[in-house]
C-alpha cells in the first residue's frame, strides 16, 4: 500500500462555513490521520497522511468543500519530513501551535 502525506492550503469563502468540521469528517470516514485549521489570512490549511486512494478521494472532496463554501484554489504540496500527523484526525485553531 502507497502513503501519501501531503499539506494543503484552500481558499475561497472556507472560513465561517464549517468547513473545518467537513474536513474532519471527511478524513475520519476514509481513516485518515492529520490536522485542519484556519490561517489568519482567511484560507484553510490541511496536513493529511492515509493511503494513497483514501488521500486522493478526500483532496476530491475537500476542493468541493461543504455546500456552504466557495473553493477558489487547492494547493497541495508533500508534507514536510517532519510532520506531525494526529489520529484521530483533529481540528486545531486559527494558527494554533503543532
Amino acid at each position: 500500500m502507497n502513503v501519501r502525506a501531503v499539506r494543503v492550503v484552500i481558499t475561497g469563502a472556507v472560513q465561517g462555513v464549517g468547513f473545518r468540521w467537513f474536513v474532519r469528517e471527511r478524513a475520519r470516514v476514509l481513516n485518515l490521520e492529520g490536522w485542519v485549521r484556519n490561517r489568519s489570512g482567511g484560507a484553510v490549511e490541511i496536513a493529511v497522511r492515509g493511503p494513497e486512494r483514501a488521500v486522493n478521494t478526500f483532496l476530491d472532496a475537500v476542493g468541493q468543500g461543504p455546500p456552504a463554501s466557495r473553493v477558489h484554489r487547492v494547493i497541495v504540496d508533500a508534507a514536510p519530513e517532519d510532520e506531525h500527523f494526529p489520529a484521530p484526525f483533529t481540528v486545531h485553531r486559527t494558527d494554533e501551535a503543532e
